[in-house]
């Protein structure tokens, strides 16, 4: 509802508001422009640094001289061994033979009639090659039971391990067997009991000289400890050279390659003398797959750059285009400009001068495009100039990292230019704050203004109406019929 004068009758909150919007609109509309502008260019900004960031990534993962030094190493037949190779490994064949795996020892101790029964105390003395363990044993915790318990606690470091295995027949009786995880030749698991009361020493054992062939155990005395497999090296042949190995994992017949071994070959392979093949190779799928993600990562980039640069009509001729929140941008153009310059330049004396010669050409809309066949015959026949090319202080991914370092560091340009944004951001808000109190205050002197105006109406309004009536009661005044 309008507030209107007492004296005038007029409006004078409308005529108020109406003049205070008025002197309000120019820099109202001012302010939303440069804030409308403003933000949309901080939201180009931000998008345009995740967009460099995104690029200087695959760049820096493909200025890696180790990307280049990384091999395949692959095994004939997987079943028998697997295979890794590093830097240091040199390409080449080999054929290798497994005679058999490395071993580790495993006895069973002499049957007894009852776990639980006592078998007074002493110290035993577990030997595993040239480590021992030392397990005292009381005279009330001396059952095969704690025994068995009392090796698992102390032995677990050691990889010793202790269980009990009972014939449930009786024949065979109760046994300790005892466990080690230590493989290779001379590591056999041996008992001794020192010290000693009661039938403790019942549980000694020195395993016999291992044969070349398997022994069964002693049927005529079922209670006998017994080796139940012996602790021996892994044996096999690269090129024909002998090598034997005290673990199933071999990383020094070969230099920079780590062989697996899985299971022996048979003995008619072993008589034929049949090996498998070990391939070592330099690793192009890994130098491949980072080439097509720095492909991927510049047209991304590119894309980005064309949507915050992009100018698009809209209706007719009198339509006002949509512009992107970059266009014209000096620093969005000089980056441009200069990983354009980057990419164009030749770089080095040998066979590999630009991206073209890798099979990677620039597209009309300015993506690059790899062409498979041209990269896969760079990659075969120039595979160790690639490194060069690419890496180094003169290499066109160092290049390109020095380029975009500039608009991405702490400080650089880009942050610069985010910073002034904020800026001029907290500059619009003080600007509203100081026209909000600017236009306050011109509210206030007009309603004063007006206020008095009506007030000195409302005075002459009553003057008039008391002139009116002592004038019509004058002697001889004729008053107007109404």
């Amino acid at each position: 509802m309008a507030i209107t004068g007492i004296g005038s009758g007029m409006d004078i909150q409308g005529m108020v508001t109406a003049l205070v919007n008025a002197e309000a609109a120019p820099k109202t509309a001012q302010l939303n422009r440069l804030e409308k502008a403003t933000t949309a260019k901080f939201s180009g900004l931000g998008q345009f640094r995740s967009a460099i960031s995104d690029f200087q990534s695959v760049v820096k993962d493909l200025n890696s001289a180790s990307l280049f030094e990384k091999r395949t190493a692959t095994s004939g037949k997987t079943d028998v061994f697997s295979v890794n190779a590093d830097s240091k490994a040199v390409a080449g064949n080999y054929s290798v033979q497994v005679f058999n795996l490395a071993q580790t020892s495993k006895v069973a101790l002499k049957g007894l009639d009852d776990p639980a029964a006592s078998l007074g105390s002493g110290k035993l003395t577990i030997n595993v090659g040239e480590e021992s363990l030392a397990v005292d044993i009381a005279e009330g915790s001396s059952s095969l039971t704690d025994i068995r318990d009392a090796i698992n606690a102390g032995g677990k470091d050691q990889g010793l391990s202790a269980t009990i295995v009972t014939d449930p027949g009786g024949t065979g009786g109760s046994r300790l067997v005892l466990s080690s995880t230590k493989s290779g030749t001379d590591n056999d698991i041996s008992v001794v009991a020192s010290d000693y009361s009661g039938t403790l020493n019942d549980l000694d054992f020195t395993p016999p000289a291992p044969d070349a062939t398997f022994t069964p155990p002693d049927v005529t005395d079922p209670r006998a400890p017994k080796v139940i497999s012996y602790a021996r090296d892994a044996n096999l042949a690269v090129d024909g050279i002998a090598i034997s190995s005290q673990s199933n994992t071999v990383s020094e017949a070969i230099d920079g390659v780590t062989l697996t071994l899985k299971s022996a070959q048979s003995k008619e392979e072993v008589e034929n003398a049949s090996t498998v093949s070990l391939t070592v190779g330099e690793d192009r799928a890994a130098v491949k797959s980072s080439l097509k993600k720095f492909v991927d990562g510049y047209n991304k980039l590119m894309g980005t750059v064309g949507s915050l640069t992009n100018v698009t009509a809209v209706g007719g001729d009198d339509g006002a285009p949509l512009t992107g929140a970059l266009v014209g941008d000096a620093s969005v153009r000089s980056f441009m400009s200069s990983i354009r310059g980057d990419l164009g330049n030749p770089a080095g004396t040998s066979e590999m001068k630009i991206l073209a010669d890798l099979g990677i050409s620039t597209q009309r809309d300015g993506t690059l495009k790899i062409d498979d066949a041209r990269l896969d015959k760079a990659l075969d026949e120039n595979f160790g100039q690639l490194s060069g090319f690419l890496t180094g202080e003169s290499g066109l991914m160092s290049r390109l990292e020095s380029t975009v370092k500039p608009y991405t560091q702490t400080g650089g340009i880009l942050e610069s230019r985010t910073k002034g944004l904020q800026n001029t951001l907290s500059s619009v808000d003080d600007q509203r704050e100081t026209l909000t109190r600017r236009v306050g205050k011109l509210e206030t002197r007009l309603l004063s203004q007006f206020n008095q105006m009506d007030s000195l109406l409302g005075q002459m309004n009553q003057t008039s109406n008391f002139l009116v009536g002592a004038l019509s009661n004058l002697p001889g005044v004729v008053k107007k019929d109404n």
